[in-house]
C-alpha cells in the first residue's frame, strides 16, 4: 500500500493514499502503528471527497475526527502542488459533520496549517480525584475531559488512564482524550483513546484536544483565548472565543513530510 507519514507537532500521523475496502481498515492501522513496521500514533485513509465543495477526506482507522491528521491532509495536498503558494482548503473528515476550512502554507522545510473546528456542544464541569479544576469538552463525536493539574504526577497519569477507559466505556463517542492542563507553565499531558482500536496512547501532540482546552479556558474566563500550548512534541496554537454572536475556535501548528513511499502487509 501507497503511504505518506507526516508529522504535525510530533504527533505522527501515517495517511494510506491507496485505496483499501473499509473493512480492513483496524487490521492495516494495526500492522501500520508497529514499532516494527512504519510507526505511528494513528493511521488515516485519503479518499474521494464526496461533495464537490470540498478539496479532500479523510477517514481514520477508528472513525474518529482528528484534527492533526485533517492538518496532515492539508501539508501533504500543498506538498503535492509545491509551488503555489498559500491554499484554502475544505477538508472532509471522520467524525465532523461538516467540511472544515484548513489554511496551510509552506514554512521553511514544513507546512504552517491552520484548521477551524466547530464549538463543543457543551462543556460541563466534570469530577476528577485529585484536581481541583476539570471539564468535560463534548464536540459530536469525541470528548475530552480537560484536568488542571501537573501532567508530569504519576498518579495523575495514571487515573487519567483509568478515567479515558471508563469514558470510552460508557460515552457512545469514536474519541475520549484526557488532557492534563498545567496553567503555571502552559504545557499540556495528552492521552487519546480510540475505542473501537483499543488504542491508549500519551500522543506528542493533540490537535483536538488543544481546541477542548481553548474552548474550556475561554468558557471558564468567559473572555477570549490566545495561548500557544507547549505538548511533549511540539507547540500547537489555539484560539478560542465564546462570545455574543459566532464562536470561532481554531488550531495552528507546523506539520513536516517524514516519509513517503509504499508500505508492505503480510498475512
Amino acid at each position: 500500500m501507497e503511504f505518506a507519514k507526516l508529522s504535525p507537532a510530533s504527533n505522527t500521523t501515517v495517511l494510506v493514499t491507496s485505496r483499501h475496502p473499509e473493512a480492513h481498515y483496524h487490521s492495516i492501522a494495526d500492522r501500520l502503528l508497529r514499532a516494527e513496521h512504519v510507526h505511528a500514533e494513528q493511521v488515516g485513509f485519503i479518499l474521494p471527497p464526496s461533495s464537490p465543495k470540498a478539496d479532500a477526506r479523510l477517514h481514520m482507522a477508528g472513525g474518529e475526527f482528528c484534527a492533526n491528521a485533517a492538518l496532515s491532509l492539508a501539508a501533504l495536498h500543498a506538498a503535492r502542488r509545491a509551488g503555489l503558494g498559500p491554499l484554502e482548503l475544505l477538508i472532509e473528515v471522520s467524525g465532523a459533520i461538516e467540511p472544515l476550512s484548513c489554511r496551510v502554507e509552506p514554512a521553511g522545510t514544513a507546512y504552517r496549517c491552520q484548521l477551524e473546528i466547530p464549538w463543543p456542544l457543551r462543556i460541563d464541569p466534570y469530577p476528577f480525584p485529585g484536581v481541583a479544576d476539570a471539564g468535560l469538552v463534548r464536540f459530536a463525536d469525541a470528548v475530552h475531559l480537560v484536568a488542571e493539574c501537573d501532567g508530569s504526577d504519576p498518579q495523575l497519569r495514571k487515573r487519567a488512564q483509568q478515567q479515558a477507559l471508563e469514558l470510552g466505556a460508557r460515552e457512545a463517542v469514536s474519541v475520549v482524550g484526557i488532557m492534563l492542563y498545567d496553567p503555571a507553565r502552559g504545557q499540556l499531558a495528552p492521552l487519546v483513546s480510540v475505542p473501537a482500536l483499543g488504542s491508549l496512547v500519551w500522543e506528542g501532540s493533540c490537535g483536538s484536544g488543544s481546541a477542548a482546552l481553548g474552548a474550556y479556558l475561554a468558557a471558564k474566563t468567559g473572555a477570549p483565548v490566545k495561548a500557544s500550548v507547549k505538548q511533549p512534541g511540539g507547540t500547537v496554537k489555539v484560539h478560542a472565543d465564546c462570545g455574543t454572536g459566532a464562536t470561532a475556535l481554531q488550531i495552528c501548528t507546523e506539520v513536516s513530510m517524514v516519509a513517503e513511499g509504499t508500505a508492505y502487509i503480510h498475512d
